[in-house]
C-alpha cells in the first residue's frame, strides 16, 4: 500500500475549509497531520470571522486532528508573513511539504499562498479550486454540514442574514450579485456539524456586535454574531 502524503490543512473553522477537508479525507490520498489556524492574540478570535479560539479548539477535538495555532499580535502582513514562514519551516522539518486551502476562485490569493510556500520549497493544494460555487453550496448543505453565519459585510449583505444558518433559505435570500460561497468576503461562517465531526459543536449565541474598520481613509462596517462555547454548569 502506497504511503499517504502528510499535509497541513489551513483552517478558519468555516464552511470552505470544512468542505475542503471533507474532500481531502474522502480521497484517502493524504494524511492530514494538523489543522492550522490563525488567531488574533489580543482578542483570541479568528480575524474577520470573529470566532473564539475555544470554538476552533472544540472543532479540532471533534474532528480528531491536532490543532496548531499561529498567534498574530498585530494585523500586519509583515508580521503574518514572518510568523507563517517560521511555522512552515517547522512543518517542513517534520517532512510535510504541502498545505491545503479552501480557496475557490480568487487568483491573487492563490498566487500569494503559492509564492509564500515556494519560498520554503513547499506547495499548495486547493481541493475546491474553480468548482462552481452554486454547485458547491448545494452539495455542502446536502452532505449534512451545519454552519452558522458569523460575520457579514454590511455594504454587501442584508443585515438580517447575520446569526442564522447557512441553508437553502439563506441562499434564497442572498442578493443575486453575492457569491453563494461568500468567496469575495461578503460573509464568513462557523461550521458546527457535519460528516467530518464526531459530535456537533455546542455553542451559544450572545447577540450581534457591530465593528467599524478604517483603511485608506475609508470605513468598513461588519456585523458579528457573538458566539461562544457552551460550557455546561
Amino acid at each position: 500500500m502506497k504511503k499517504k502524503e502528510a499535509i497541513v490543512m489551513s483552517w478558519s473553522g468555516g464552511k470552505d475549509s470544512s468542505y475542503a477537508l471533507y474532500q481531502i479525507l474522502k480521497e484517502d490520498k493524504y494524511e492530514v497531520k494538523y489543522l492550522l489556524t490563525n488567531i488574533f492574540k489580543p482578542n483570541k478570535r479568528v480575524s474577520m470571522h470573529g470566532v473564539p479560539e475555544s470554538l476552533i479548539k472544540e472543532q479540532a477535538n471533534s474532528i480528531g486532528i491536532p490543532l496548531i495555532t499561529l498567534y498574530i499580535e498585530e494585523k500586519t502582513h509583515d508580521e503574518y508573513d514572518l510568523k507563517m514562514k517560521e511555522m512552515l519551516l517547522k512543518f517542513k522539518s517534520e517532512g510535510i511539504q504541502t498545505v491545503a486551502f479552501g480557496d475557490i476562485f480568487l487568483e491573487d490569493l492563490r498566487t500569494y499562498r503559492e509564492e509564500r510556500l515556494a519560498e520554503v520549497d513547499m506547495k499548495a493544494l486547493f481541493p475546491l479550486w474553480k468548482k462552481d460555487t452554486k454547485v458547491l453550496s448545494q452539495q455542502f448543505i446536502d452532505e449534512g454540514f451545519k454552519t452558522h453565519i458569523c460575520s457579514i459585510d454590511t455594504a454587501k449583505m442584508p443585515t438580517d442574514l447575520i446569526g442564522i444558518d447557512y441553508s437553502n433559505s439563506f441562499l434564497c435570500q442572498l442578493p443575486k450579485e453575492i457569491d453563494p460561497c461568500g468567496e469575495n468576503g461578503e460573509f464568513h461562517s462557523f461550521c458546527y456539524d457535519g460528516p467530518i465531526y464526531k459530535k456537533p459543536i455546542d455553542f451559544q449565541k450572545n447577540g450581534i456586535v457591530t465593528k467599524i474598520y478604517k483603511h485608506n481613509h475609508q470605513e468598513y462596517h461588519y456585523l458579528f454574531s457573538d458566539i461562544h462555547l457552551n460550557i455546561p454548569n
